[in-house]
């Protein structure tokens, strides 16, 4: 039997003005749906739309570009039958849990009876009975978010909307909630028809999810849809489990593959990093050259082993493809025969190696030891590369890959940076 459709999104498009002019394309071309009786998983790196997503389909914003609808009527506004669970917990530090719960009924201007009835059954299903009158700072990081979904639930929305959730907590707490929701979820008794996650937990989204949607970025869209097809409750160490976790890191490393080959412009100005130090790009091909791996490993389960999710570890492993020292394919990081030598050589030989490859692969780093080698003063501010970086890019990113090019600059002995004077220099000039 057909099932109904609560949401569509439609070829959807949101840019942003950047202060220089132009714009910032966050979301192109984005086209999902939602029905009733499904949890949805959007899944991608930080950075690539899905919590602008969110807002646009909870009606915070406008997109620039495409539809949205809900129950088949255009989304203009603030939607009666959507609401939304944030990763910070948003609760009003000086209401009680009762009175942050009633805040969402009271905006409806229902009688005062009926928004305490059903505020106290909300707080009763999601667990916190007994908690009516305690105050946010008296509660642990699960009982403020648990508040944060009784104040969701208590409007009895048709669509949660529900943006990194379980990010904030730590992982004992996490899980639990996790297995709270899916239980009430799955029981039928939560007064909601459909349900999309946001998150860049792979495992989060196998465990919860029946389909999930990859997000590329810059700009986000989706680009690939995967059903999960597995009987709940689903069981970490199940193979289809384990299965559906590989699927998910081979897809979404054959989609950052030709991102981080090198680029081949003069300066590489178009080319944003994300801050990754030598100590953590060390520390990954370390593990990576060590036992069991011994140069080749999965990347599932080296995150595993080292308690890394993907926006912790794939722009690590992306950092080593970068700069030749490894390669990502199929799901698996593979060390290069540089990141074998980088991983057993002495600190000075690994700085060589890192030296020579920022020069022949990081046209930025290249260009930075030009334009110091070419001055007679051998120094050049921080600022006049800051300002090439801008043209191509928004202010923050020209800030964090500048950041990034000199940490491993400083690392490999390349040029020196005095954070006082903001100026850069080389130390043996050649």
């Amino acid at each position: 039997m057909a099932t109904q459709t609560l949401l569509d999104v439609h070829d959807v498009r949101r840019s942003f003005p950047r202060p220089g002019g132009g714009e910032l394309l966050v979301l192109e071309g984005v086209n999902l749906t939602l029905r009733e009786g499904e949890i949805v998983g959007l899944l991608g790196r930080s950075g690539s739309g899905k919590s602008t997503l969110l807002r646009l389909i909870a009606g915070l914003a406008r997109p620039q570009g495409g539809s949205l609808s809900y129950m088949g009527q255009p989304i203009e506004g603030c939607a009666n039958g959507i609401a939304m669970v944030f990763q910070s917990f948003a609760l009003f530090p000086w209401l009680t849990v009762l009175e942050n719960v009633q805040l969402g009924l009271e905006a409806l201007h229902l009688d005062p009876k009926e928004i305490r009835a059903r505020a106290l059954a909300a707080i009763d299903l999601i667990g916190l009975d007994g908690y009516e009158s305690a105050y946010p700072r008296e509660l642990s990081g699960g009982m403020r978010q648990r508040v944060g979904f009784a104040r969701a639930l208590v409007v009895h929305p048709n669509i949660l909307l529900m943006d990194e959730p379980f990010s904030a907590l730590d992982v004992l707490t996490a899980e639990n909630l996790r297995t709270d929701f899916l239980e009430l979820w799955k029981n039928g008794q939560l007064p909601i028809k459909g349900v999309l996650l946001v998150t860049h937990n792979i495992e989060e989204a196998v465990l919860m999810c029946d389909r999930v949607l990859l997000f590329s970025s810059n700009p986000g869209k989706v680009v690939t849809e995967l059903k999960i097809d597995l009987p709940h409750p689903r069981n970490r160490t199940d193979v289809k489990f384990e299965d559906y976790v590989d699927q998910i890191y081979v897809e979404m490393t054959a989609r950052r593959v030709e991102r981080t080959r090198p680029v081949e412009r003069p300066t590489g100005m178009g080319t944003i990093l994300t801050h990754v130090s030598p100590n953590l790009i060390a520390g990954l091909i370390e593990a990576v050259a060590a036992k069991p791996y011994d140069g080749k490993a999965d990347l599932p389960d080296i995150a595993s082993d080292l308690q890394l999710e993907v926006d912790e570890l794939f722009p690590v492993a992306e950092a080593i493809q970068m700069l030749r020292l490894g390669e990502l394919e199929g799901g698996d990081i593979k060390l290069s025969h540089m990141g074998k030598r980088f991983a057993e050589g002495e600190l000075n030989e690994r700085k060589e190696i890192f030296q020579r490859a920022l020069m022949s692969q990081v046209p930025l780093a290249a260009h930075i030891r030009r334009v110091l080698d070419e001055r007679a003063s051998h120094t050049a501010p921080k600022r006049r590369f800051l300002d090439e970086l801008e043209d191509h890019m928004t202010d923050d990113a020209a800030e964090e890959t500048l950041g990034t090019i000199v940490s491993w600059g400083r690392f490999a002995e390349l040029f020196s940076y005095d954070d006082e004077s903001e100026m850069l220099s080389l130390e043996n000039p050649s």
